[in-house]
C-alpha cells in the first residue's frame, strides 16, 4: 500500500484518501527556503545547480522541481537562458508581506488563551537565541532568531496549514531585511520588544501581547518600506 491508497474509515464506513508523503523534490525546496530563512542566499544570487545538486545529492530534475515550487512561493525567479536567481523584494512587496504577517501572527497570538507549554516555550527559545547572538555581537545570527520567534508565534495556532504559509513569508520577509546596511542597529531593538511579548504571553496576557506585537509589525514595515522606497528612487 502506498501512501495515496484508499483506507476504510471503520467509524463510517466511508473511504478516505490518504494525504500524500512529501515529494523528494518538496524537500529539496524545504530546505532551500530554510536556507533563505537563514539569510544563506542574499536577493539576486544566481543558484548554481551544479553545485547545489551536489551539495544535495539530488538530480538536476529534482532540483529544477524544487526551483519550480519556489518561483511559484516568489522566493526564486527564472530567467530565460541566465538561470535561476534569488527574488528582488520591492516596496510594494513588503506592505503585502505584512499584511500577511498580520492575518497569521496577530490571531495566532490573541487567540492563544490556553497555549502548549512547547509553543510557549518555543518562542522564548527564540529569544534566547537571539540575546546570546547578541552577547557574541553575531546580528546576522540575531536576524535568523527573530525569523524563528515570528515562526514560533505563528505556531501557537497549532496548525499545519499557518505554519506552511508563515514559513514562506519568513523566507521572503528574510529576502527583504538584506536590503538593511546595518543589521545590528535594526534587529537589537526589536529583540527587546521579542521579550516583551513573550513575558506578556508566558504571564497569560495574550490580547496584550498581540497589541505589542501590532505595535511592533507596524514600526517594522514603516522602516523597511521607508528603506526600500528610497533604494527604488536612487535605482
Amino acid at each position: 500500500m502506498t501512501a495515496t491508497d484508499t483506507r476504510a474509515d471503520r467509524s463510517t464506513g466511508r473511504t478516505r484518501l490518504l494525504p500524500p508523503m512529501p515529494t523528494q523534490a518538496e524537500r529539496v525546496a524545504e530546505l532551500l527556503r530554510e536556507s533563505l530563512i537563514d539569510g544563506v542566499y542574499p536577493p539576486g544570487r544566481r543558484l548554481s545547480e551544479e553545485r547545489l545538486c551536489e551539495e544535495l545529492g539530488v538530480s538536476r530534475n529534482t532540483l529544477r522541481e524544487a526551483f519550480r515550487l519556489l518561483v511559484r512561493e516568489r522566493l526564486l525567479v527564472h530567467q530565460m537562458h541566465r538561470g535561476v536567481f534569488v527574488g528582488l523584494p520591492t516596496s510594494d512587496d513588503v506592505r503585502d508581506l505584512f499584511k500577511a504577517r498580520r492575518t497569521l501572527e496577530l490571531p495566532a497570538l490573541r487567540d492563544a488563551t490556553a497555549p502548549a507549554e512547547e509553543a510557549v516555550r518555543l518562542v522564548g527559545a527564540a529569544v534566547d537565541e537571539g540575546e546570546a547572538a547578541r552577547e557574541r555581537e553575531d546580528w546576522w545570527r540575531m536576524g535568523t532568531a527573530n525569523m524563528r520567534f515570528h515562526q514560533a508565534v505563528a505556531g501557537l495556532a497549532e496548525s499545519a496549514r499557518v505554519n506552511e504559509f508563515m514559513s514562506q513569508v519568513l523566507a521572503e520577509t528574510r529576502l527583504v531585511f538584506h536590503v538593511m546596511d546595518a543589521p545590528r542597529e535594526f534587529h537589537a531593538p526589536y529583540l527587546d520588544w521579542n521579550r516583551r511579548i513573550h513575558t506578556l504571553l508566558a504571564s497569560g496576557d495574550p490580547r496584550g501581547a498581540a497589541e505589542e506585537l501590532a505595535t511592533y509589525l507596524d514600526t517594522s514595515e514603516d522602516q523597511l518600506v521607508t528603506a526600500f522606497t528610497a533604494m527604488e528612487e536612487r535605482a
